[in-house]
């Protein structure tokens, strides 16, 4: 069939190629879906006979694991009893149903069903994996009580071992070649498995090696080598293949273990199998005598182990079984432990605990005496605190005896912060502890420990440190520029990590401003932005880490007078004028702009006169457009800086003199945004006093240019661009659309056919030039 379809459509073809007249596009259409009908039908087929034989292909290491991932497709999705065979190469080795398994005895410990959601129900885990593993493995899924009792269930898998050799076989004339080729460098042909012993048994573990004549193995448990754990080693043997066996087995000997093979190339492959030892519940120790503290909470515990885990720990008193639900204010904790709320006399007495597991149990745990003693309690505490000076000694006193006057406990002291006594400097003797040569890391909170077999009692102390206060700076001297002065001192008193604040002021102002000193042992300091020709007051304050110091003596140092002319009051008195008609400094601001030509605006910079004791106004008010706007830029007022709380930047929109917004702001700057093209704005700037006057600077205008008709240009002459290029594509398009169908028809008339297609479309050209191209056409 599929050699008749091929010759079909080489006939249709050679047909379609060699019938210049054939235009109709129904045997193209036609053609088509008979090939793509073909194509699809083909696929169909052959994923269907693929699915059939599905595999899945597996890889994996020597003494490494598998996860064979089976699915178990139930008849309409219904759980119903299954059986879940397992097969290598044909061969049955695993076989699970209702919880009962039979394992072969190559994969007897190291096949086993996993319940977990991410795979299916007859999914299986292959652990410790050999070279002897690798082949085909087959999951077969039976339903018993339902007929056919066989489904399309399981999936084919081929596990690849890394590390196996393979002999490939290729015949050729004259002579027939054998190639041997190791894939993985595998060192270890029977990896160990996990066990579950009970305690005296033998353990073995396998770990043969390939090539025993150049390879040496070595064990490890959880992670340390066999020979330096010496009990162990004493126990166990490592045969001359490197498998290793433990004869008996003691509790201890739970872990992990590891064989390590290593060749004479330095190759290394590693092997690991968990050996897991159950045996009786026990007690492992029990102390002879416990103390309780009277009054107070306690625990009795029961020091056991088991494996498996403990279900069950009685306890028994005098010889009688201890029900601590019949005894109030006593409870059981988790590791069956008992708890006492508040021990009294009662609970003194002998005590047992037997443990039990599902083993059973080893027996009893020695007699524990439990004695009911009360605390101690203190005769002499510390005070709540002490003060003392540098290079002192100080006695702690602390003393403590038991309740009934007996025994004295011990007495500890150690410091609540966790850093030790001073080495060489402390002295504990009957109770006290002294120190001696304090130092100022030896302040801090101290605690008296006072301990008997019943209980511990503390006591808390704090020790201070008296503080030498430095001396404060001297020797103060100082230089100035305008608007700055330099402060330079000497230190009263060398100590580590001496703090310096710099505090000054206007000789006439009443408030003092300050300058922190960052920088360690730096005895200077320069105060910026100052008024010219001022005079100010100056002192240094030192301070330790504490806060303790003094300041220094004050001195008085004045700033350089400024070098700008200041006009007279007339002069003054005609710009404060020229402020309350807006439209003179518009007339002004146009004139110097057309000027300059450039975009900063700038008020006369001439500073207003000085006024004593008063605050006056902002001056030098000018504008820069930048890219996010136009920064206004001023400068502070000469007079009554310190009488300053802030300023405020109002701007109108003019000739509206609509207020368009306003600010407040600390610094001598203000950014102006988003302010409307092609409109003028006013200006002006407030300086507002501590007691509420407000003290306005001289008004600026500022016309803040249009870029509409800039953007209007760019989109028309890209819009225009755009057109032309369009028109130029529409133009070649159709060009080369007539000379197709003018050669196409030329071809027609010369075969008889009807070429006239073109001609019509055309017939506005030029008669004899169409001529001269069918002539053309006819000659070739």
């Amino acid at each position: 069939m599929k050699r008749r379809f091929l010759l079909l459509f080489k006939t249709q073809q050679l047909s379609f190629c060699y019938r210049p007249g054939l235009r109709s596009w129904h045997t193209l259409l036609l053609l088509s879906s008979v090939t793509l009908f073909h194509l699809i039908s083909v696929s169909c087929v052959w994923c269907v006979r693929h699915d059939h034989h599905k595999t899945t292909h597996l890889e994996a290491k020597v003494g490494s694991y598998v996860v064979f991932n089976c699915y178990i497709d139930f008849p309409y999705d219904l759980p119903i009893p299954y059986v879940v065979h397992w097969s290598k190469d044909h061969k049955k080795i695993f076989t699970w149903y209702e919880g009962e398994t039979s394992t072969s005895e190559l994969f007897n410990g190291r096949l086993h069903l996993i319940d977990h959601a991410d795979y299916g129900k007859a999914s299986a885990n292959l652990t410790s994996i050999r070279e002897s593993d690798q082949g085909w493995y087959h999951c077969q899924i039976i339903f018993p009580n339902r007929t056919p009792s066989a489904r399309n269930n399981g999936t084919w898998y081929h596990l690849a071992v890394q590390g196996t050799t393979h002999q490939n076989f290729t015949k050729r004339k004259p002579f027939m070649r054998l190639s041997v080729c190791r894939l993985g460098g595998s060192l270890i042909k029977i990896p160990p498995i996990n066990q579950t012993l009970m305690e005296g048994q033998t353990a073995f573990f396998h770990c043969v090696m390939k090539y025993p004549d150049t390879s040496m193995a070595s064990w490890y448990k959880d992670g340390v080598l066999l020979q330096d754990i010496p009990d162990l080693m004493r126990r166990s043997y490592m045969g001359p293949h490197g498998s290793l066996s433990i004869d008996p087995t003691m509790m201890s000997d739970y872990g992990e273990y590891e064989c390590q093979v290593r060749n004479n190339e330095s190759e290394i492959q590693t092997a690991k199998a968990f050996l897991n030892i159950q045996y009786k519940a026990k007690v492992i120790y029990a102390p002879p005598e416990v103390y309780l503290p009277y009054g107070q909470p306690a625990v009795l515990d029961c020091h056991f182990r088991a494996n498996p885990p403990l279900k069950n720990l009685r306890w028994e008193k005098d010889g009688l079984l201890f029900d601590s639900y019949n005894v109030p204010g006593v409870f059981y904790k988790m590791n069956g432990s008992l708890f006492f709320s508040k021990v009294d006399e009662n609970y003194a007495g002998s005590y047992t605990c037997t443990p039990f597991n599902e083993l059973g149990t080893d027996g009893p745990s020695p007699v524990i005496n439990v004695i009911v003693l009360r605390p101690p309690i203190f005769t002499v505490t510390p005070k709540a605190i002490y003060i003392q000076k540098l290079g002192e000694t100080v006695e702690l006193p602390c003393q403590a005896i038991d309740r009934d006057g007996s025994n004295h406990p011990s007495i500890d002291w150690k410091r609540k912060d966790g850093h030790p006594l001073p080495l060489k400097r402390h002295q504990i003797e009957g109770g006290n502890l002294t120190l001696t040569s304090l130092h100022e890391t030896d302040r801090g909170i101290y605690e008296c420990f006072a301990t008997n077999e019943a209980a511990t009692i503390t006591a808390e102390t704090e020790l201070m440190i008296e503080n030498l206060t430095p001396r404060p700076p001297y020797n103060l001297t100082a230089n100035s520029t305008e608007t700055s002065i330099t402060v330079r001192w000497q230190p009263g008193y060398l100590r580590p990590n001496l703090e310096y604040t710099v505090w000054y002021r206007l000789t006439d102002a009443p408030e003092w401003r300050t300058m922190r000193i960052l920088q360690k042992n730096v005895m200077e300091a320069t105060i910026q932005h100052l008024l010219p020709g001022r005079e100010y007051e100056f002192m240094v304050l030192s301070q330790d880490k504490h806060g303790d110091g003094m300041f220094s003596k004050q001195i008085r140092f004045s700033t350089q007078p400024s070098k700008v002319i200041v006009e007279d009051e007339s002069a003054a008195a005609g710009e404060r004028e020229n402020d309350n008609h807006p439209q003179q400094p518009q007339q002004q601001h146009q004139q110097q702009q057309e000027s300059t030509g450039d975009r900063n605006i700038k008020a006369p910079p001439a500073p207003p006169p000085p006024h004593a004791n008063t605050l006056s106004e902002p001056w030098n008010l000018s504008a820069i457009n930048n890219q996010q706007g136009w920064l206004l830029h001023w400068e502070h007022p000469v007079d009554g800086l310190d009488l300053l709380r802030h300023y405020t930047v109002r701007w109108w929109k003019e000739p509206e003199h609509h207020l368009v917004g306003t600010v407040e702001t600390f610094d001598n700057y203000y950014q102006l945004r988003h302010l409307k093209e092609g409109a003028t704005f006013k200006i002006q700037i407030l300086a507002l006093s501590m007691d509420g006057e407000q003290i306005p600077s001289s008004i600026l205008m500022i016309q803040v240019p249009s870029h509409r008709k800039t953007r209007i240009l760019l989109i028309g002459s890209s819009v225009g661009v755009a057109f032309l290029l369009c028109a130029l594509i529409a133009f070649l398009y159709v060009k080369r659309s007539c000379l197709f169908h003018l050669f196409s028809g030329g071809i027609n008339d010369v075969n008889g056919g009807d070429g006239a297609a073109c001609s019509t479309s055309i017939d506005d050209g030029d008669d004899s030039e169409h001529s001269h191209d069918i002539e053309k056409i006819n000659n070739t």
